[in-house]
Protein backbone atom coordinates (compact mmCIF):
# COMPACT_ATOMS: atom_id res chain seq x y z
CA UNK A 1 0.00 0.00 0.00
CA UNK A 2 1.24 3.44 -1.26
CA UNK A 3 1.68 6.17 1.62
CA UNK A 4 -1.30 8.78 1.30
CA UNK A 5 -0.49 11.60 -1.15
CA UNK A 6 -0.49 15.46 -0.55
CA UNK A 7 -1.83 18.10 -2.47
CA UNK A 8 0.18 20.48 -3.60
CA UNK A 9 -1.16 24.18 -4.84
CA UNK A 10 0.74 26.62 -6.14
CA UNK A 11 0.62 29.84 -8.46
CA UNK A 12 2.84 32.15 -10.39
CA UNK A 13 2.41 35.52 -12.23
CA UNK A 14 3.30 34.66 -15.56
CA UNK A 15 3.37 38.19 -18.01
CA UNK A 16 1.53 36.62 -20.86
CA UNK A 17 -2.06 35.73 -22.40
CA UNK A 18 -4.19 33.08 -21.53
CA UNK A 19 -3.86 31.82 -24.88
CA UNK A 20 0.13 31.84 -25.44
CA UNK A 21 0.24 30.17 -21.88
CA UNK A 22 -2.33 27.79 -22.68
CA UNK A 23 -0.11 26.94 -25.34
CA UNK A 24 2.76 25.73 -23.53
CA UNK A 25 0.63 23.74 -21.06
CA UNK A 26 -0.94 21.87 -23.79
CA UNK A 27 0.75 21.06 -27.21
CA UNK A 28 3.85 18.92 -27.33
CA UNK A 29 6.29 21.18 -28.85
CA UNK A 30 5.21 24.08 -25.92
CA UNK A 31 5.33 21.55 -23.00
CA UNK A 32 9.08 20.41 -24.74
CA UNK A 33 9.81 24.00 -24.34
CA UNK A 34 9.85 23.95 -20.56
CA UNK A 35 8.58 20.83 -19.28
CA UNK A 36 10.37 17.71 -20.57
CA UNK A 37 14.04 17.53 -23.33
CA UNK A 38 11.15 15.88 -25.65
CA UNK A 39 7.35 15.38 -25.85
CA UNK A 40 5.51 12.95 -27.92
CA UNK A 41 1.77 12.70 -28.44
CA UNK A 42 -0.56 9.40 -29.41
CA UNK A 43 -4.27 10.08 -29.09
CA UNK A 44 -4.86 11.08 -25.24
CA UNK A 45 -1.19 9.42 -23.78
CA UNK A 46 1.47 12.17 -23.72
CA UNK A 47 5.13 10.55 -23.23
CA UNK A 48 7.34 12.95 -21.68
CA UNK A 49 11.17 12.54 -21.96
CA UNK A 50 13.57 13.74 -19.90
CA UNK A 51 17.15 12.71 -20.07
CA UNK A 52 16.43 9.57 -21.98
CA UNK A 53 14.04 8.30 -19.17
CA UNK A 54 10.30 8.62 -20.55
CA UNK A 55 7.38 8.69 -18.48
CA UNK A 56 3.62 8.13 -19.83
CA UNK A 57 0.44 10.47 -18.73
CA UNK A 58 -2.90 10.40 -19.83
CA UNK A 59 -4.31 13.67 -20.66
CA UNK A 60 -7.68 13.70 -18.90
CA UNK A 61 -9.58 16.87 -19.70
CA UNK A 62 -8.71 20.06 -21.17
CA UNK A 63 -10.51 23.29 -21.61
CA UNK A 64 -9.19 25.93 -23.77
CA UNK A 65 -7.21 28.79 -22.12
CA UNK A 66 -8.26 27.67 -18.58
CA UNK A 67 -6.80 24.56 -18.20
CA UNK A 68 -5.16 21.26 -18.71
CA UNK A 69 -4.90 17.92 -16.54
CA UNK A 70 -2.93 15.10 -16.95
CA UNK A 71 -2.37 11.92 -14.77
CA UNK A 72 0.64 9.73 -14.25
CA UNK A 73 0.25 6.14 -16.43
CA UNK A 74 2.54 4.58 -13.95
CA UNK A 75 1.32 5.91 -10.95
CA UNK A 76 -0.77 3.54 -8.59
CA UNK A 77 -2.89 6.27 -6.50
CA UNK A 78 -6.00 6.68 -9.44
CA UNK A 79 -6.83 10.05 -7.59
CA UNK A 80 -3.66 11.58 -8.16
CA UNK A 81 -3.23 13.79 -11.32
CA UNK A 82 -1.17 17.19 -12.10
CA UNK A 83 -3.31 20.44 -13.67
CA UNK A 84 -2.42 23.83 -15.06
CA UNK A 85 -4.88 26.03 -14.58
CA UNK A 86 -4.51 29.80 -15.86
CA UNK A 87 -6.53 32.48 -13.99
CA UNK A 88 -7.08 36.27 -15.11
CA UNK A 89 -7.34 38.80 -12.15
CA UNK A 90 -10.30 41.02 -13.13
CA UNK A 91 -8.89 43.63 -11.34
CA UNK A 92 -5.45 43.50 -11.94
CA UNK A 93 -5.24 41.70 -15.62
CA UNK A 94 -2.70 39.48 -14.47
CA UNK A 95 -2.28 36.10 -15.97
CA UNK A 96 -2.07 33.44 -13.03
CA UNK A 97 -0.24 29.84 -13.56
CA UNK A 98 -2.07 27.49 -11.14
CA UNK A 99 -0.38 24.34 -10.69
CA UNK A 100 -2.02 21.56 -8.82
CA UNK A 101 -0.02 17.90 -8.09
CA UNK A 102 0.39 15.23 -5.75
CA UNK A 103 3.60 14.17 -3.58
CA UNK A 104 4.32 11.69 -0.68
CA UNK A 105 4.58 13.76 2.26
CA UNK A 106 8.48 13.22 2.16
CA UNK A 107 9.02 14.19 -1.40
CA UNK A 108 7.06 17.42 -1.51
CA UNK A 109 9.64 20.01 -0.71
CA UNK A 110 11.62 18.47 -3.30
CA UNK A 111 8.35 18.31 -5.99
CA UNK A 112 7.58 22.61 -5.09
CA UNK A 113 11.52 22.97 -5.80
CA UNK A 114 11.40 21.01 -9.21
CA UNK A 115 7.66 22.99 -10.36
CA UNK A 116 9.51 26.40 -9.22
CA UNK A 117 13.03 25.23 -11.38
CA UNK A 118 10.43 24.63 -14.08
CA UNK A 119 8.11 27.48 -14.06
CA UNK A 120 11.46 29.56 -14.00
CA UNK A 121 11.92 28.41 -17.30
CA UNK A 122 8.85 28.48 -18.67
CA UNK A 123 8.84 32.12 -17.59
CA UNK A 124 12.30 32.60 -19.33
CA UNK A 125 11.50 31.13 -22.30
CA UNK A 126 8.18 33.24 -22.84
CA UNK A 127 10.37 36.29 -21.94
CA UNK A 128 8.15 37.13 -18.18
CA UNK A 129 10.94 37.62 -16.01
Amino acid sequence: MSDLKEKIELEFIIKTSPSILYNRLSTPSGLSEWFADDVNVKGNKFTFIWEGAEQEAELLSKKENKSVKFHWLDDEDEDSYFEFNINVDELTGETALMIVDFAEEDEKEDSVELWNQQVDQLKHGLGSI
